[in-house]
């Protein structure tokens, strides 16, 4: 993890009170941090860090969670189509990460990527903000993003049919520099970092990914700049009761505080409604990009992201 990021991080498991992280580190490398542990003097967690990896996540061990599917190899291999699906010269792949980067303003700053996955916007931001920081749940995804991000190369073995396979070698385009990103492993519902450190918010397909929807939507408002901020949201809305309480959901229910549609709802919260996200923001646009999840090079998933971008 680089040193630089220890002036916005805090103890997410304090939160909300905001106490500052003190390094205490056994390997370095210039800026990076490789073996060690961030501390929180108040509540006296230790955060490890392995082979560069902070791991920010509350009550986190420092290990991958192995029953997730988030961290097997034919789910990353999906992931990584479909971030750099276009860098692999696919015909098949959409260019879903480009068309939500082109949304986002540059400028001056710090961008957060929240369910950064396997890094793809984190990457196109690097050429618009100061510096980036993608977060995410997947050991897995964070690893294969700081690969990226520090050999800026990486073998990945495509699924053709069964258990045969294509290699290919992903190679970053030159304009994306490393040096001004990172990954850190941490949760969207208790991010590790102080209110207002961020000039661009960014979640996309997350949502109805987590167990507290409207806790992600508090962290993400908490984090961003209170003026001169931007916020991109985009998601496809598929509940589930599986993931969260059908209670906690934002939208796809006829009764209750949200029924209706997840991406109404979101707008009119971000415009102030019921003061749950404030300030409040402007919506600046609104609309659907298609994003598209390789399974094999005969199953593709195509999905429907309702974005909303807005200001303040």
């Amino acid at each position: 993890m680089k040193k630089a990021l220890l002036e916005v991080l805090a103890c997410p498991l304090c939160l909300p009170e905001e106490h500052r992280l003190k390094e205490n580190i056994r390997m370095q490398r210039k800026d990076d941090m490789i073996e060690g542990y961030l501390n929180c003097p108040k509540c006296g967690s230790a955060y490890p860090i392995r082979d560069g990896i902070a791991f920010l996540e509350p009550l986190h061990s420092g290990e991958g969670k192995l029953d997730s599917k988030y961290e097997t190899i034919p789910v990353l291999s999906s992931y990584l189509w479909s971030h750099y699906g276009d860098l692999m010269q696919d015909p098949e792949a959409c260019p879903a990460y480009t068309e939500w980067a082109g949304l986002v303003r540059g400028g001056p700053g710090i961008c957060i990527d929240i369910g950064s996955a396997v890094g793809r916007f984190s990457f196109e931001m690097s050429k618009k903000c100061d510096f980036v920081i993608g977060i995410d749940k997947s050991a897995s995804f964070i690893r294969a993003a700081r690969e990226l991000m520090i050999l800026r190369r990486k073998p990945v073995s495509l699924i053709q049919e069964g258990l045969l396979t294509r290699e290919v070698t992903l190679d970053l385009p030159e304009e994306w520099d490393g040096a001004n990103v990172e990954f850190i492993l941490g949760d969207a519902q208790a991010l590790p970092f102080r209110s207002g450190a961020f000039s661009v918010a960014a979640s996309l397909n997350l949502i109805d990914k987590v167990p507290f929807p409207m806790k992600h939507l508090k962290e993400m408002n908490r984090v961003a700049k209170a003026t001169g901020a931007q916020l991109l949201f985009s998601d496809p809305f598929s509940w589930s009761k599986d993931v969260a309480k059908e209670e906690d959901w934002l939208g796809g229910k006829t009764t209750g505080t949200y029924a209706g549609k997840g991406i109404e709802n979101i707008i009119d919260l971000l415009r102030g409604r019921k003061r749950q996200l404030l300030p409040e923001w402007k919506i600046e646009k609104h609309g659907h990009v298609w994003w598209k999840i390789r399974t094999h090079c005969n199953h593709f998933e195509l999905i429907r992201s309702c974005f909303v971008k807005a200001s303040r």
